[in-house]
C-alpha cells in the first residue's frame, strides 16, 4: 500500500499522477509517492531529492525496428544502442537492424501523453520494459511517475516483477559534473564562518 506523500520543500499545488497511483494501489504494491520541485531530468530529480544518481532511474522510449520498448537506466548512465540491439535480438530470436529514440512528437503519440513526462511503468502504455541489470542490485530505486513534480520510490524487485522487465547490460556510466559554486558564494560562506567564530568567543 502507498505511504503518505513525502515532500522535499513547500511547492505550489500540482496535479498528482493519478493513473500511476491507481495502478500501484490496485496492484497492492508498497511504495512512496515523492513530491518535489519541478525536475525535467532524472539527474535533476536526484539533486532535488538528495539521492545518489544510481538510485534514481530514467525512462526512455526506444524503437527497435518496428517495435517500441520502455528502457530503464540509472540517472548517470547513457544507452549503448548496439548492446541493446543485441539484447533485443537475442530475446526475440530475431535480428534487430535499427535501434533509435523516436522524435518527441512520435513519442507523445505512442505514449498518448500531452507533455514530455512519461512514467517508468510500461504496462500503462502496453509496452514491454527493459531494465539495466545494475539496478537489480538495489533494494529501492526512484522511478518516473508521468509528472515533473512527483516520483515513485519502491523496491526494485517489485518493479521488475510488476513490469516483467527484461534485464540486460546496456548502460554506460557517464561523469556528471557537479554544479560549480561561484566565488561570491564561497566568499560569503567564508565570511559567515568567521562571524560565527567571533560570536562564540
Amino acid at each position: 500500500m502507498a505511504k503518505k506523500i513525502k515532500k522535499t520543500k513547500k511547492i505550489k499545488s500540482v496535479k498528482l499522477p493519478s493513473k500511476v497511483i491507481a495502478y500501484l494501489n490496485k496492484a497492492g504494491i508498497k511504495h512512496d509517492l515523492l513530491e518535489h520541485k519541478t525536475a525535467y531530468t532524472a539527474v535533476d530529480v536526484a539533486n532535488t531529492m538528495k539521492k545518489k544518481l544510481e538510485e534514481v532511474t530514467k525512462a526512455l522510449l526506444v524503437r527497435a525496428d518496428r517495435d517500441y520498448y520502455l528502457v530503464i537506466l540509472p540517472a548517470d548512465h547513457n544507452l549503448d544502442f548496439d548492446k541493446l540491439r543485441k539484447l533485443v535480438s537475442k530475446h526475440n530470436q530475431k535480428d534487430v537492424k535499427v535501434i533509435k529514440i523516436p522524435a518527441e512528437q512520435v513519442a507523445k503519440d505512442v505514449l498518448q501523453i500531452k507533455n514530455d513526462a512519461m512514467t517508468a511503468f510500461g504496462s500503462l502504455y502496453k509496452l514491454p520494459v527493459i531494465m539495466e541489470k545494475k539496478l537489480a542490485n538495489l533494494k529501492k530505486a526512484v522511478f518516473a511517475s508521468e509528472s515533473f513534480n512527483h516520483s515513485v520510490e519502491m523496491a526494485v524487485k517489485d518493479f521488475i516483477e510488476m513490469e516483467k522487465a527484461l534485464l540486460g547490460s546496456f548502460g554506460v556510466k557517464r561523469k556528471i559534473k557537479k554544479v560549480a559554486v561561484s566565488k561570491k558564494k564561497k566568499a560569503l560562506h567564508k565570511k559567515a564562518k568567521k562571524t560565527a567564530k567571533k560570536r562564540k568567543k
